[in-house]
């Protein structure tokens, strides 16, 4: 491909000058076995060679990056050696992770809290949520209360969603640019069971989707579950490889795509609007759904809120967004507890995901959505001081980083709800595990990995705590990445994230 971008053929290869390209400039000016190693072994935990693709041949790869073949066959034994790669005569060799990079999954949901020793009700910084807006919520609470007598006269069913959150959730919709009609939203129980519907309705075991990679660790888990062919886009500190994306789709034509373009979970990047245009022009053309998970986009916290990407595309006819799904949710704005989401599509398909709904669940909670129509309302005059409050958490979360452990780094995210921290080592889940040691859950970088092991040298903190507890939590992190927490002998709960 053009630029010298990775590209992961049916046959899983990665050629010579692909590879060289995603290298560091300062291991192609002086190219040593040891840091070219290292850096195969950076881009390996990163997601962005992924695992059993096969590595170009020795001389080839000496001959891209300008070094000696003896340079480049000291990098596969060293890579051999730590278990980055395996080789055999006449097939290559091929990426994989050391024996000790075991996936890592969401096992059971369990109570956050209610973990460390001595009554130590613990720091939960697996949950990318804040607590409640108690005022916003109480008065939300009153305001339904005289309501739901009216309904509770009829049987309570509305598969669609209520009519009037229907409209609300529509007209944010306009006003944020992209014109939809209340028959173009389905009102779900949060965003997780949007995406498993459209999942459900759209794929087939065996069907190939693409998704980030990393990505939102939940959304994976359905994938799994439905057991699907995943392929990835690299999401790294640079942003989206869009080459990647648009070869992937012309070679594996994938049934659906799931983007976070907005406040990228867990990266917290924003995707550019040419990005954005291209990524919509590709899934057009192979004929693949667009799946927008706009949970975060609301989180704006250095730029404007962003519009939403079907709001970009052509106007009418067959160039339209009609491929275009929209999902999102109440959850991070307001509160994880008011299981209110939704979905927006066209008319047609929203009443083909009611039916799989109606299989599923029937319908939706009548109070959750009459409490969460004032919070849909009010949205614009409540959502300021909300995120006034998260600048000042991921400044207090910055700062604790600093002093704490300066050896990491991270970039700041313009929106969002968390950090993307690199550990400069991997060792993502051995301290995770550590951690809960000391009383903190934490989304180690596996988690958010196609290709489980990956991102093994990264951790994704959310500043969604008070500032103390925030800093109280990294002290804890950074006394059991400096060794003065024993590692327990077994994992002694069920881990997730949100």
């Amino acid at each position: 491909m053009a630029n010298g971008r990775v590209v992961q053929t049916a046959d899983r290869m990665i050629g010579s000058r692909q590879l060289a390209a995603l290298l560091p400039a300062e291991v192609l000016a002086r190219p040593g076995y040891r840091s070219l190693a290292d850096a195969v072994r950076t881009l390996i935990l990163d997601g962005r060679i992924a695992l059993h693709v096969r590595l170009p041949a020795e001389r080839e790869l000496a001959e891209a990056v300008g070094a000696s073949r003896a340079t480049v066959t000291g990098a596969y034994d060293l890579l051999r050696e730590s278990g980055y790669v395996r080789s055999r005569r006449g097939s290559g060799t091929w990426t994989e992770l050391p024996e000790g990079h075991r996936p890592v999954g969401a096992h059971a949901l369990v109570g956050a809290g209610g973990y460390g020793a001595d009554g130590d009700p613990g720091i939960d910084l697996a949950i990318a949520a804040m607590g409640a807006p108690e005022d916003s919520l109480t008065a939300a609470v009153a305001w339904a209360a005289p309501r739901l007598p009216a309904f509770a006269r009829s049987p309570g069913y509305h598969p669609f969603g209520l009519p009037d959150l229907r409209t609300a959730i529509a007209e944010r919709f306009t006003r944020r640019g992209l014109a939809t009609r209340p028959e173009q939203i389905l009102v779900t129980a949060g965003a997780q069971q949007a995406f498993a519907l459209v999942v459900s309705l759209l794929c087939r075991p065996g069907d190939r989707v693409m998704t980030e990679n990393p990505t939102y660790a939940n959304a994976l888990d359905a994938l799994r579950h439905a057991r699907l062919r995943t392929g990835s886009i690299a999401v790294s500190d640079a942003g989206w490889d869009l080459e990647i994306a648009e070869s992937a789709l012309r070679q594996t034509v994938p049934r659906l795509a799931y983007v976070i373009p907005d406040f990228h979970n867990p990266t917290g990047a924003l995707m550019p609007e040419e990005q954005r245009l291209r990524l919509l022009a590709a899934t057009r053309r192979t004929g693949t759904w667009l799946v927008v998970d706009e949970t975060i986009a609301d989180i704006a916290l250095d730029v404007p809120a962003p519009a939403p990407l079907a709001s970009l595309a052509p106007k009418g006819g067959a160039g339209g967004a009609d491929h275009v799904m929209t999902i999102g949710s109440l959850s991070k704005t307001h509160w994880g507890g008011l299981r209110v989401g939704w979905i927006r599509a066209t008319a047609k398909m929203i009443t083909e995901l009611t039916a799989v709904r109606v299989a599923a669940d029937m319908t939706g909670s009548v109070l959750d959505q009459l409490v969460a129509l004032p919070l849909m309302e009010g949205l614009e005059r409540t959502l300021p001081a909300r995120l006034e409050q998260l600048r000042g958490q991921r400044a207090a979360l910055i700062a604790s980083l600093e002093r704490h452990t300066p050896e990491w780094s991270w970039q700041v995210p313009p929106g969002g709800l968390s950090l993307w921290v690199d550990l400069g080592e991997p060792v993502s889940s051995a301290l995770a595990d550590r951690a809960a040691a000391a009383g903190v859950n934490i989304g180690r970088g596996a988690r958010f990995g196609v290709d489980p092991g990956t991102f093994e040298h990264r951790l994704r903190i959310p500043y969604t705590l008070p500032a103390e507890r925030l800093d109280e939590g990294v002290r804890r992190l950074a006394e059991a990445f400096h060794g003065g927490v024993p590692l327990p002998s077994a994992v002694e709960r069920p881990y997730w994230v949100a």
